[in-house]
């Protein structure tokens, strides 16, 4: 595609991988049962065009952070139920219910300031049981059934977080089957009293792929529907086979000489130990390519890997291309993703960079355009 030689670097997002993931994912969950979370623009992917195509999958529960990414989905002409997970200001309540959104509950007292706003809004409330971030403490059984008699609120669903479900560690297992202990005592005493619980959802994507033995109305589906893991050190229990969806490219924009003993980048970090040819990629920290990959990362280019050298700067980084034959300017780079025989998967950098693939792929800036392909084919969505 012409308009792909135009950009500095670029998203691709793979719907066919997208889709392969749901079939192995709905071996072992029902369809039915997905709530799809595209908080934080999906991790990265796009909400607007992950959700039109999760609806043509079939899919229409969804999760997001914000009221705003709800409202997006809504303009957009999402139809399925949306849950916002996290805080909504009570003085919205009527934006909440002109878009028929769900909000999460996160305590009784704002609960009650909700209900105050006089408009009905259907909610789920969250369970506190055992990560201690938000909800109700899940052993404090009278103090929840006091969300039922909140009249302008519709509960549609309570629901509660996993904290370690991603370890393999015997504590944590234990902790977790722990949580999975007190919350189903929860809803068990409730369907007793016959409170009109509605929905019921605990698990993420490791909550499922770790412990399929667990049933609930939801599984809250995010990061290993974009064919990732959160970590190479947290793998998934289940024997599934996942394709990564997202591949970031860019290509070379200038090549330059140097002598052996020539610093080079902000810092002068990078000490050259011979004669050495280095290019430039239009990419950087401010595109969400974490700074803390400046000399301990590698790319791809003629599927060889070229290093990272000096300090990654906001908009551009530097490469080795010593040993590389025929690289010239204009030539693709692969950053994320598959280049011949070799891969870089986003687990690797979030491991370099000491933190998380969900941190790595939420991060990716709205200024590198998305291009989605499906079948061989290639389209741009501005969204």
């Amino acid at each position: 595609m012409d308009i792909i030689k135009k950009q500095r670097s670029w998203i691709e997002i793979d719907l066919d991988a997208l889709y392969y993931n749901l079939d192995q994912i709905t071996q072992i969950a029902s369809k039915e049962t997905i709530m799809a979370v595209i908080k934080a623009d999906a991790y990265g992917h796009g909400a607007i065009k992950i959700a039109q195509s999760l609806e043509s999958y079939g899919i229409d529960h969804f999760a997001v952070a914000s009221l705003d990414e709800a409202i997006e989905l809504r303009k957009n002409h999402i139809q399925g139920m949306i849950l916002i997970l996290g805080y909504t200001s009570p003085t919205s309540a009527k934006l909440l219910n002109k878009y028929q959104l769900t909000q999460t509950l996160i305590d009784f007292e704002y609960a009650k300031q909700l209900n105050q706003m006089g408009y009905p809004i259907q909610c789920h409330i969250k369970i506190d049981s055992g990560m201690h971030r938000l909800g109700e403490d899940c052993l404090d059984i009278d103090h929840i059934i006091a969300f039922y008699h909140l009249s302008n609120l519709q509960i549609t669903g309570i629901f509660s977080h996993l904290c370690v479900a991603d370890s393999s560690l015997k504590e944590d297992i234990t902790f977790t089957k722990l949580q999975f202990q007190h919350f189903n005592h929860l809803i068990e005493t409730l369907k007793k009293r016959h409170y009109p619980i509605g929905q019921v959802h605990m698990q993420s994507s490791y909550g499922l792929l770790n412990y399929p033995q667990y049933h609930y109305d939801y599984v809250r589906l995010g990061i290993a529907m974009y064919g990732v893991a959160s970590s190479l050190n947290a793998p998934y229990q289940c024997q599934i086979n996942l394709h990564p969806v997202l591949s970031l490219y860019s290509h070379i924009i200038h090549i330059h000489s140097y002598h052996k003993g020539d610093l080079i980048g902000y810092g002068r970090t990078y000490h050259f130990s011979r004669d050495s040819k280095i290019a430039v990629i239009p990419l950087g920290y401010a595109d969400g390519y974490p700074r803390h990959l400046s000399n301990h990362q590698n790319v791809l280019i003629h599927g060889i890997f070229a290093p990272i050298v000096g300090r990654i700067c906001m908009d551009q980084l530097m490469i080795d291309i010593t040993d590389i034959p025929h690289v010239k300017i204009g030539d693709k780079v692969t950053i994320i993703g598959k280049d011949h025989n070799h891969m870089i998967r986003v687990e690797e950098i979030s491991e370099h960079a000491q933190t998380i693939s969900n941190e790595i792929l939420s991060r990716m800036g709205k200024r590198l355009p998305k291009f989605y392909k499906q079948k061989g084919y290639l389209k741009n969505a501005k969204v």
